[in-house]
């Protein structure tokens, strides 16, 4: 947790607590439908919260659990895994979609350097109907990374 909390930190973010809050905007304006305990699944349209740690692949794991098909997963400084369905790293700046192109699906960091908000938003959304349909694939899934991690509650001897 040590060495997370640094790069958060490192990243801009002082606290989990403002790490949050960004989390919260992106679920948009939607209107909340349910709150899953760990491991349930969805039971109906709508946005979704799941309860569960914070780590990134767990938590992917858990939204797979609860019946995500696709996971669009916003990153600023990067991480290499793929959960158990196609999982889209977008990154929030062009120098880490540079830096790191075997993991990272889609920059959106173009937008800060002067790409139109529409432009972007129409590229991006033709990849992520291209990957519903089975005509794109993410890098995770070309490459052969798909992986789980289960949370542990309670005493684990």
């Amino acid at each position: 947790m040590r060495i997370h909390l640094q790069g958060i930190k490192k990243g801009g973010i002082t606290t989990l607590e403002e790490k949050s809050l960004g989390n919260i905007q992106k679920g948009g304006f939607g209107e909340i439908a349910d709150v899953l305990a760990y491991g349930d699944r969805t039971k109906g349209e709508g946005l979704h919260l799941v309860q569960g740690p914070g780590n990134d692949l767990v938590s992917v794991t858990a939204l797979t659990a609860a019946g995500a098909h696709i996971v669009l997963f916003t990153t600023g400084r990067g991480t290499p895994f793929g959960g158990p369905v196609p999982t889209v790293k977008i990154s929030t700046n062009s120098a880490l979609a540079q830096k790191k192109t075997n993991w990272i699906d889609f920059n959106a960091g173009q937008l800060i350097e002067g790409r139109g908000k529409e432009e972007l938003a129409d590229e991006f959304f033709e990849y992520i109907t291209g990957l519903a349909s089975g005509e794109a694939r993410t890098h995770n899934e070309r490459l052969g990374f798909k992986e789980i991690s289960i949370f542990k509650d309670g005493v684990t001897l």
